[in-house]
């Protein structure tokens, strides 16, 4: 098979995986990462394979909704792969990216992610999913994430938290306006390359007056 054609089997089967998601985890997020990896790429010049397949696979098993995700991630990674005749080197490097692209949370933890990939094609895929994590788009899908789990809307005797590790993060369940303070707001400085960074700060200037107007319309001023 081509690169063309591995591509393309890929995104059917994420197609089909992903379809019925409703968390802001769907198919359509993983089709934003890919894209905005894509755009990123056009400037950083890196392996646009690997950029591509890390993209598509970022998600294939999400610590937030899989047991041993690190463990599954793997296993699904190669399978994958190997299937559609991948050679090993190339899997190697998908599979670090999908291992440290996610946020996880805890201490600095949007800083230590960035210290935990090596790859250039990895920075890209990670700020390309942290990029669909802020702005418009990462706004609703904060409040359907939020909602899916169960999560109020806001609650003013709830301050947004400060975790010592990942696990602590993962298992977290307030209100979804913490969440901006806990995560969004932190990734604009999290970004790697310098056109995530330019893109980072227009969407991250958008939350800051979407939280603006939340808060004055809670408040009833507006």
């Amino acid at each position: 098979m081509t690169n063309k054609e591995i591509i393309a089997a890929v995104i059917a089967h994420f197609k089909k995986e992903f379809a019925h998601d409703s968390s802001g985890h769907d198919w359509f997020h993983i089709e934003r990462v890919w894209k905005l990896a894509k755009t990123i790429n056009q400037t950083e010049k890196a392996d646009e394979f690997v950029v591509e397949l890390g993209a598509l696979l970022h998600d294939i098993a999400d610590h937030k909704f899989v047991a041993d995700a690190d463990t599954v991630a793997e296993a699904r990674t190669i399978t994958l792969l190997s299937n559609l005749g991948v050679e090993a080197a190339i899997i190697e490097k998908v599979l670090h990216i999908v291992a440290n692209c996610s946020f996880k949370g805890g201490a600095k933890a949007n800083m230590s992610d960035n210290y935990s990939m090596k790859s250039v094609e990895g920075l890209i895929v990670q700020d390309a999913d942290r990029l669909d994590a802020i702005g418009a788009i990462g706004v609703a899908r904060t409040f359907a994430f939020g909602g899916k789990f169960g999560n109020s809307l806001y609650d003013p005797a709830i301050a947004p938290a400060t975790f010592n590790s990942a696990e602590e993060y993962r298992n977290n369940r307030t209100h979804t306006i913490n969440h901006f303070y806990e995560k969004l707001l932190l990734l604009k400085d999290g970004m790697n390359t310098e056109t995530g960074k330019r893109m980072a700060e227009k969407r991250h200037a958008y939350m800051e007056n979407f939280l603006s107007q939340f808060y004055a319309e809670w408040n009833g001023e507006a």
